[in-house]
């Protein structure tokens, strides 16, 4: 089933009553209407995501390529229960490799969003990352081109306040200046949200942009060389 206004209402009204009371007399609508389209929506994106990357974990379980509802408090202000956002990640095995990137599909009350890139890249995957742009390895030259024949992503992360390589073209100095980054297609097209053709949208938009993954895995392999 695909997701539906009850997975949204779920999710505000969650957060909101901030219960494990409430929440545990009210896990049904959870799995009905969240967790199972999520789960359905691997199985779907599944085939697709292993021929881009064989070693992505695939697995319609949380804590695999489901995120938890239950939020961890412990070094956060926020001291709230149940988040509101939940997504799907495809990802390497995090215990064998470090600091990886990941396609990722997040739903919210205010829409939802999915792409490509680093939760927060570390030190060495940006040095790396930068020192083959600045080299013109082929690798990017071809995920630059990726990049700049389509319209679906938009490159997001945080600037530095000044350009470290203000020489360069601004279109090279979109990437060289991000302190992290990741490729994202923001959406509140609710219609699409809600129909059966979402999962052939982001397997057609993913596959797009393998270019860009596959340049990121020369950097986490140049990294570690």
């Amino acid at each position: 089933m695909p997701f539906t206004v009850k997975t949204i209402d779920f999710l505000i009204e969650n957060r909101l009553q901030n219960s494990k009371v409430w929440f545990t007399e009210h896990k049904s609508e959870y799995t009905e209407y969240v967790l199972e389209p999520l789960k359905k929506m691997v199985v779907k994106l599944a085939p697709a995501m292993l021929a881009i990357d064989p070693l992505f974990i695939a697995e319609p379980k949380v804590d695999r390529s489901i995120s938890r509802i239950y939020r961890d408090t412990r070094f956060s202000n926020d001291k709230s229960l149940y988040r509101d956002v939940m997504w799907c990640v495809f990802i390497r095995d995090k215990k064998l490799f470090d600091g990886l990137p990941a396609y990722y599909f997040e739903i919210s009350p205010s829409g939802f969003r999915y792409g490509m890139g680093y939760y927060q890249a570390g030190t060495a995957s940006m040095d790396s990352f930068r020192n083959l742009i600045i080299n013109k390895d082929k690798s990017f030259v071809k995920a630059l081109k990726c990049y700049e024949n389509q319209k679906v992503f938009k490159i997001e992360g945080d600037d530095y306040k000044r350009s470290k390589y203000p020489e360069q073209p601004e279109n090279i100095r979109e990437w060289l200046d991000k302190k992290s980054f990741h490729f994202t297609h923001n959406s509140t097209e609710f219609d699409l949200l809600f129909s059966e053709q979402l999962p052939d949208r982001l397997i057609e938009d993913f596959s797009m942009i393998k270019p860009l993954y596959d340049f990121l895995c020369i950097v986490e392999k140049q990294k570690s060389s």
